[in-house]
């Protein structure tokens, strides 16, 4: 076991690293490839007045001139022990870990990313329980009735769900449940966990079922389908045959034997969540990482984005991590591969 763990750790290593790499690329080295100087990517930095020595200037100042992997080597050092930006006659300092720094408002990325991850965090986490327990006990129970009445009502309302775009169920419920009937809080509202755990769940109540309703309309078809193919086995009908009782031929066997894609997909859905709900975070005016994405986008600061999007990469990835150790749990067989 400790063998294969330190496999998978060593592999999510060189996996980041492959990330950052292609990341810094595509923000970097895209533009160049496309024809872009270095004195029309500093343009970005500058004033709309500036001169042209102010712009050669700001490009020689970002080690726009260098070459591409000295650029990657530099920012990816700032990682490690931090990085000197400097801006007219001052010179700021970005303590490590430092994921870039935004010319914009003059401050570095990382201490941005930190306040706003407990906004996202939230958010990806209290979903997740919602859509987790309500897809897989939908499926299961659709598996367990196959042609019923609730089977049918299940999947046309999962495949609703899936079907319904994000930006339309958040704004929708926010017109029903909060401006015309009042249940739920008003959009944008968000108070920490520590401050206040009622009202924290209370403001974020609408967005975790809209949010859930998204992904557990996915996960219910997937465990139906799972549960499906395994209740079939020759392995259940010899749990009945050994007088199992039914809860635990479906739980102990019938469950466990499903949940390999459905570890997989939450994995996924899990780290990708936590590296910004974009839709989600816009449309209920959420402070997080999505929407700190789309104002970086919005304003043209390529710092910002790369920030979020190496967070997010690094989220998905140790999330694949955890999986892959859940694998090992789950089915023993994982550990010899």
């Amino acid at each position: 076991m400790i063998t294969y763990i330190i496999r998978r750790l060593f592999a999510a290593i060189v996996l980041l690293f492959v990330v950052s790499a292609v990341t810094f690329s595509i923000f970097f080295l895209m533009p160049k490839l496309l024809g872009a100087s270095p004195e029309t990517l500093a343009t970005r930095y500058v004033g709309r007045a500036a001169t042209a020595d102010t712009v050669r200037e700001t490009a020689e100042r970002l080690g726009f001139y260098d070459p591409i992997y000295v650029q990657y080597l530099d920012w990816a050092k700032g990682i490690f022990v931090g990085a000197d930006y400097s801006y007219g006659s001052g010179v700021e300092h970005c303590p490590a870990p430092c994921l870039g720094y935004s010319f914009r408002n003059n401050q570095p990325v990382f201490p941005d990313l930190i306040d706003r991850l407990p906004v996202t965090l939230s958010l990806a986490v209290g979903a997740a329980v919602l859509w987790l327990l309500g897809g897989v006990a939908v499926g299961t129970l659709s598996a367990l009735r196959k042609g019923t009445i609730f089977d049918r009502a299940a999947m046309g309302i999962s495949l609703a769900g899936v079907s319904l775009p994000i930006f339309f169920t958040g704004l929708l419920s926010l017109s029903i449940f909060s401006y015309n009937l009042g249940w739920t809080a008003v959009g944008g509202s968000y108070v920490p966990f520590l401050e206040n755990p009622g009202e924290w769940a209370y403001n974020l109540l609408l967005p975790w079922i809209t949010l859930a309703l998204l992904f557990s309309a996915q996960y219910a078809r997937l465990t139906r389908a799972g549960m499906l193919e395994t209740m079939n086995e020759d392995f259940i009908r010899t749990a009945r045959a050994k007088g199992l009782t039914e809860r635990k031929v479906v739980v102990r066997h019938g469950l466990r034997g499903a949940l390999t894609p459905i570890l997989t997909i939450f994995g996924l859905d899990v780290g990708l969540l936590l590296g910004g709900a974009i839709l989600t975070e816009s449309a209920f005016s959420l402070q997080g990482l999505g929407k700190y994405a789309i104002d970086g986008i919005t304003n043209y600061d390529l710092p910002k984005v790369m920030g979020v999007t190496i967070l997010a990469a690094f989220f998905v990835v140790v999330a694949n991590l955890v999986v892959d150790l859940l694998y090992a749990v789950v089915d023993p067989r994982v550990r010899a591969k």
